[in-house]
């Protein structure tokens, strides 16, 4: 299959699979896009979700776009956006189009808290995989408890955070004289 194309399909069948909002297309970006593609790895794609957190726009089009344009560059960035966004644009139209018709049916009702259930436990999954992947040494473990806390019971942006846990992460390297983490 021409690449181009795969990388529109890939993308769009996350955007269609997906429900509750960008961090719940986190799992399936990481099964997609590391597991199954090979287009990152997790340490890219949890590089990826930082940035896209701290950048202007969701989280789940700037990561898409970050990987089709590392995988091959502006064409492969805009056809991995068009493609995440497509299902959305459509699905959301259509709702648009026929909410008010059935909005008030308790069936409805019911199915989207099952939805939004089953977004959390996602979301949690695929924490506990970034938390796998990136929790390597004291210095991230502190780094990630800190932020935690912070993002708790503070109002703080994710802009902060995000470089803030930079900076300290920065730093430890330069202390330590070695990568803030890696293991040693």
């Amino acid at each position: 299959m021409n690449i181009y194309l795969d990388l529109f399909l890939t993308f769009a069948r996350v955007g269609a699979c997906t429900f509750g909002g960008g961090y719940a297309m986190l799992p399936i970006l990481q099964r997609e896009v590391v597991e199954k593609k090979g287009w990152a790895t997790e340490e890219e794609l949890a590089d990826y979700f930082a940035i896209g957190q701290c950048t202007p726009g969701v989280i789940a089009v700037n990561t898409a776009t970050f990987i089709g344009y590392k995988y091959k560059g502006v064409l492969g960035g805009i056809l991995t956006t068009l493609g995440v966004v497509a299902p959305s644009v459509l699905i959301i139209t259509l709702i648009a189009a026929f909410l008010s018709s059935f909005a008030d049916i308790p069936l409805v009702g019911h199915a989207l808290a099952g939805v939004s259930a089953c977004v959390v436990a996602m979301i949690a999954s695929s924490v506990i995989k970034l938390g796998k992947s990136s929790l390597k040494d004291a210095v991230t473990v502190g780094i990630f408890l800190v932020v935690l806390l912070l993002s708790l019971w503070l109002k703080l942006s994710p802009v902060a955070l995000v470089v803030g846990a930079g900076v300290v992460g920065w730093a430890a390297r330069r202390l330590c004289g070695g990568k803030a983490g890696e293991a040693k």
